[in-house]
């Protein structure tokens, strides 16, 4: 699935509740300090990294491509 930002890079945190992936702020930090979130196949457990277009975020199986 793609996700389009309209700006440089989103925050991954930001990044989940934007695409609907989860449905607050405090469900994206928990899901992503208990390593339930990998960028570019590795576990991401930073919620304000950056995430850029052409990185790939995924959840529960489900891969986000940023374009």
């Amino acid at each position: 699935m793609e996700v389009k930002i309209s700006s440089e890079f989103i925050k991954l945190d930001q990044l989940l509740k934007f695409a609907n992936i989860v449905s607050s702020g405090g469900e994206a930090k928990l899901v992503i300090s208990e390593g339930m979130v990998k960028l570019n196949g590795e576990v991401e457990t930073r919620r304000g990294k950056k995430i850029h277009p052409g990185d790939e975020v995924e959840f529960e199986g489900e891969i986000y491509r940023i374009v």
